[in-house]
């Protein structure tokens, strides 16, 4: 099964896309903040890093940074409603992918799919 870490800070965000991800078969670990990633990211596996960029202590940009530290081969997705910060993002990984707020849950598991190049569980 693939493991998603996701760091969101915002709580009714976090809840409503883990629980989305679950729902297509996905295993989602959530934390509030970039801070509480690290140590889950020293310690488990896992193949996708779904990370907010702006997060309080934080922000998804340096987490994505240390987690290609510590899990090279983990990929990364960022998801924002700050569209200028989102061009940032260009200087952690290149296979890193950028998802605007607000979008659709089916266009969240989408580009999950893709990126492990599976058929969306959702039919779409």
């Amino acid at each position: 099964m693939i493991r998603i870490l996701l760091a969101e800070d915002d709580d009714s965000m976090r809840v409503y896309l883990a629980r989305a991800l679950e729902k297509v078969g996905y295993s989602v670990v959530a934390v509030d903040r970039g801070t509480a990633a690290l140590p889950l990211l020293e310690r488990e596996s896992f193949d996708l890093l779904l990370t907010d960029i702006v997060m309080p202590e934080m922000d998804g940009i340096e987490l994505a940074q240390r987690a290609g530290v510590i899990a090279p081969g983990m990929r990364v997705m960022f998801i924002t409603g700050f569209a200028a910060v989102a061009l940032r993002t260009g200087n952690t990984q290149p296979q890193a992918r950028v998802l605007s707020k607000p979008f659709h849950l089916r266009d969240l598991v989408s580009e999950v799919d893709r990126m492990f190049e599976i058929g969306s569980a959702t039919g779409a």
